[in-house]
């Protein structure tokens, strides 16, 4: 069996929703095309999706393309074109052969649009494009061409000729043997020498045919972008472009060992079950299969259903399933079998998010309510982070955009019947250490109150590096279970340093230890009070890193992005006093007659509100694209954040939280 998994991306509104309906309406999955005005698509499943008419979350459907005698099964991942979303987008496209980047003939190549293809170029997924809505007044032929090759990639292959712009009567002609070959042949020789050296010695050599096999070799690599027109709601086009899908996107691997796939979604089943998305990419897994995922889970596979197929009884290399039974399995994890080694996880290239905001239940009654949910949604998005606060009894929850949020009122309103509010999004910060600074406290001695010795040096460390944590005292000089204790705790307390925010990249390494041995008095049981516990070194560990993180230093750092913007040339100057008042760092522009480009660094904080003053700099002629790019030092007055952890910093407070604990 024949298998290609298939994403389809596009900036908003491009169509790409669309063309998915299109596509299953062409294969026979569906009776009729459903509206994604009117909310009746097939793949956009949440009320809001339908509502705002955007995809959010990644949906899986599949259909057959090709002949009879040699068909091809599709499972189409339809990803979100909303770049609160990239996230998403980027899960997604870790499990995929090759994409569709649907483009829109009339607004042409947009700021996600370039996001995307720098995310697909960077993975090297394979992609063809498809522009959308010739029919529709204002669509372009050559002036897309244009903008696809300035914009996002010069290695673009036009795959047929379009007539009558604009209007219901729009058509695309595909090439054929006939037609003119040179820009085929520019394109491909690029990155063919053999090709080259054929065409220089023997031009008559070069035929439709071994060119088309060199296009389908090239695009395959990721090195060409063959490039169809039409339209998603009158079908023009979209039977060129499923040949295509057929001719040029490689096929899923079919390799028997090891077992190997990635999560790239989880859900909820009706009763309350977890249920994970795998993308197989070798080996089979079996129900009852015991499998290994993650950094330590391990499960008896209990259930599953492949995508196209339903229930069976097994999940082969290259397709889709659902997968019951795997409690605690997370988006991202690879799954293998429990006699390979531990498989690594996949999430390390996304992104960190850089907003968050406090939630809160609008009825008191629901917040147990709520802390169950947004546990629930946390498992389908790991990145959404949640953040507890004791002191203050709040919930705090990381964002990539404003759209979240409203993602996140409208699942929890719908699927938990809870109703929430969100206050002011913040940016959230990081602090990197100066320098070196060490603290010990001794076990019985001076103000210990706790039945251990804890002795930390704390060091900074290059960017992205992470924390370490290392030894200069003997393992064996106390249980392995109080160094893990140690460990555990300097990792937890480093997500909240002296100004409440995480240090991401340190070396910590602990100086001294001692413990009180297990004791208790004659013929009577263990007394705690007379010896350690992993608590008392839970307890000490902040304390003692507290004290060495002030000694060494910090400095609280702020997320920024890099933009790229096209605008008016005549509006520049508006713009860069609009950027300089946000405190973005912006280069030379690059002027031109009518449009010039402007690249710079701005604040995540500042982001929003750019983007909001932009239409009236620009008269809507602006279009701007950001990421995140590095963290750099504040300037300023420093954001503090509320700490969550009842303050080490603070000894005497700390010590009376700790004692009421106890």
């Amino acid at each position: 069996m024949k298998l290609l998994n298939l994403g389809i991306l596009a900036h908003v509104d491009a169509g790409k929703t669309s063309l998915t309906e299109r596509l299953l309406y062409a294969a026979g999955v569906i009776d009729e095309i459903g509206s994604v005005d009117s909310g009746s698509t097939q793949t956009d499943s949440l009320a809001l999706e339908r509502q705002r008419g955007i995809t959010i979350k990644s949906a899986v459907v599949s259909f057959v393309i090709g002949h009879d005698d040699d068909p091809v099964t599709v499972n189409l991942i339809d990803t979100p074109g909303h770049p609160d979303f990239i996230a998403e987008v980027e899960r997604a496209l870790s499990v995929l052969d090759g994409a569709v980047l649907v483009i829109s003939a009339v607004e042409g190549v947009q700021a996600q649009t370039r996001v995307l293809m720098r995310t697909l170029q960077r993975l090297k997924i394979p992609t063809l494009i498809f522009v959308n809505k010739l029919d529709r007044s204002g669509a372009q032929y050559d002036a897309v061409l244009k903008s696809i090759a300035d914009k996002l990639t010069p290695a673009i292959v036009p795959m047929g000729s379009a007539t009558r712009l604009g209007t219901r009567e729009a058509t695309f002609t595909p090439y054929n043997g006939s037609d003119p070959y040179g820009a085929l042949l520019e394109v491909l020789t690029e990155n063919d020498e053999d090709l080259l050296r054929t065409f220089v010695e023997n031009e008559k050599a070069l035929s439709h045919d071994v060119l088309r096999c060199a296009l389908a070799r090239q695009t395959k690599q990721a090195l060409v972008h063959p490039v169809y027109f039409g339209s998603a709601i009158t079908g023009v086009g979209t039977d060129a472009l499923t040949a295509g899908i057929r001719e040029f996107l490689p096929l899923a691997g079919t390799d028997q060992e090891p077992v190997d796939g990635s999560v790239f979604k989880v859900e909820r089943g009706p009763a309350g079950e977890k249920v994970a998305y795998v993308r197989m990419f070798s080996g089979t897994a079996h129900v009852r299969d015991r499998l290994r995922f993650g950094d330590t889970g391990e499960a008896k596979l209990t259930a599953l259903e492949v995508i196209g197929e339903g229930t069976a009884a097994a999940v082969n290399a290259g397709q889709i399933g659902k997968l019951w039974g795997l409690a605690d399995i997370q988006i991202g994890d690879r799954i293998t079998a429990t006699d390979q080694p531990t498989p690594a996880t996949t999430t390390g290239f996304f992104a960190p998010p850089t907003l968050e905001t406090v939630i809160s239940p609008a009825r008191p009654s629901d917040k147990g309510n709520l802390r169950v949910a947004l546990s629930q949604l946390a498992e389908q998005d790991p990145l959404i982070n949640l953040r507890q606060d004791d002191l203050r009894q709040e919930t705090y929850v990381s964002l990539y955009g404003e759209v979240q949020k409203e993602v996140i009122q409208t699942t929890l309103a719908t699927e938990f019947g809870i109703d929430v509010e969100f206050r002011e999004t913040t940016t959230i910060c990081i602090e990197r250490l100066l320098g070196s600074g060490e603290a010990v406290e001794f076990n019985k001695k001076d103000a210990n109150p706790f039945l251990a010795t804890v002795g930390l040096r704390v060091e900074p460390a290059p960017v992205n590096t992470g924390v370490t944590f290392e030894l200069e005292v003997e393992l064996g000089s106390m249980p392995y279970a109080f160094i893990k204790a140690v460990e555990e705790t300097v990792r937890e307390t480093l997500h909240q340093a002296i100004h409440g925010w995480q240090i991401p990249d340190a070396r910590v390494v602990m100086t001294h230890s001692g413990y009180s041995a297990r004791q208790s008095h004659a013929h009577a049981v263990f007394d705690k009070s007379m010896s350690s516990t992993a608590g008392d070194f839970r307890n000490l560990t902040p304390l003692v890193l507290m004290t060495a993180l002030r000694q060494a230093g910090t400095q609280v750092h702020e997320p920024m992005h890099r933009f790229r913007l096209e605008m008016p040339t005549d509006t520049t100057r508006a713009v860069l006093s609009a950027l300089a008042r946000l405190r973005a760092i912006p280069q030379v522009p690059a002027l031109a007659a009518e449009t010039s480009t402007l690249e710079g660094e701005i604040p995540a904080a500042a982001v929003y509100e750019f983007e909001q003053q932009l239409p009236a700099l620009t008269r809507g002629e602006g279009v701007v694209e950001s990421a995140f790019e590095r963290y750099q030092p504040v300037t300023g007055p420093i954001p503090e954040r509320p700490r969550t952890d009842h303050d080490p910093l603070n000894r005497r407070d700390y010590l009376l939280h700790v004692q009421r604990r106890v």
